[in-house]
């Protein structure tokens, strides 16, 4: 039940923790790419995900977790964010709960603590499919990138290919 308590407080305090969280994300070297998103973007975002994090945990399915972060990979993308910056962000965002959760110091029993402990373990569950499918898709985006890179190169190559094939059919016809 702690657990619980502790998920509606996180909720509770979902634009705060929102706010704090873009805060660094500009603020870092290693998300600087996050600077080109205006900070009420950023927000929006996280307080989503903050604010709802009892159906994240609890309601939410693997197909769903999937499709909201390749969504939210395909768009970072599409910005311009880097693989390594948009999973660096995933890693902040998620030590920056557990940073919120620490200063609230609420595990005074065995009890508490195993709520606090089983909170992680879903938080944990949670972050590691959101930074898996983030990767997935950025992964299948490079690969799709690539092969439309091979078919212009192969175009190229066949329209040099004709165009050499002509020039010596032409120069072969001069010649005789």
């Amino acid at each position: 039940m702690l657990g619980l308590k502790l998920m509606r407080l996180i909720e509770r305090h979902a634009e705060e923790l929102a706010l704090g969280l873009t805060q660094k994300l500009q603020a870092t070297e290693r998300t600087s790419d996050f600077r080109r998103i205006p900070s009420g973007e950023l927000e929006v975002a996280a307080a989503e995900i903050y604010g709802n994090l009892g159906e994240w945990l609890l309601q939410k399915t693997e197909e769903d977790i999937e499709a909201r972060f390749r969504a939210i990979a395909a768009r970072r993308a599409a910005e311009g964010i880097g693989i390594h910056q948009f999973v660096w962000a995933l890693i902040i965002s998620r030590n920056h709960l557990w940073q919120f959760l620490q200063a609230q110091a609420f595990a005074d029993s065995i009890v508490a603590l195993h709520g606090e402990l089983e909170l992680e373990q879903l938080l944990s569950q949670f972050f590691d499919r959101a930074l898996y499918y983030a990767v997935l898709e950025y992964a299948e985006r490079a690969d799709e990138g690539r092969r439309k890179n091979n078919l212009m190169v192969g175009k190229s190559n066949s329209h040099k290919m004709a165009y050499r094939v002509a020039t010596e059919a032409k120069t072969t016809t001069e010649t005789a």
